[in-house]
């Protein structure tokens, strides 16, 4: 798998943040460049369940950039302890674990057993950027 870069935000707070081992995530968008996002739009109108799914994996791999700019590499990433899913959805979409499957499947493929994860699934009206998907990861990383 190709390592996306960890693109910055133009906003007032910090993408990670480390306590001993642990290092949380600022919520993942499936960010393409600065400024840019894959899809925008609520899942069920603007967005497609396949293009939601897309948007899911890039938000994932936005989340492994992260840990492995943190961590030091993604060698160092001991284990992915939780992962939130929001997404953003019309009144009668029904498909969000669907849709967070395909963030759960990323982690797993990038990092084997470490990266299968207990989540929740969660729908929304809105996510900021008019975003279809946000993750919030926390892992732990190794002693060394």
């Amino acid at each position: 798998m190709a390592t996306a870069e960890a693109f910055e935000t133009v906003f007032d707070y910090i993408p990670a943040a480390r306590y001993g081992r642990i290092l949380c995530l600022a919520g993942q968008i499936p960010k393409t460049g600065p400024q840019t996002i894959l899809h925008t739009g609520r899942v069920g109108e603007a967005v497609d369940l396949e293009q939601a799914r897309q948007s899911a994996t890039v938000a994932a791999e936005q989340a492994l950039a992260w840990l492995g700019r943190e961590a030091g590499g993604l060698s160092r990433v001991e284990r992915i302890l939780r992962v939130t899913v929001y997404v953003a959805v019309a009144d009668d979409f029904e498909a969000i674990s669907q849709v967070a499957d395909a963030a759960s499947g990323t982690f797993s493929r990038a990092l084997g057993e470490e990266g299968r994860h207990p989540r929740s699934v969660i729908g929304v009206a809105r996510l900021p950027r008019n975003a279809p998907v946000l993750l919030e990861v926390t892992a732990v990383l190794t002693g060394h």
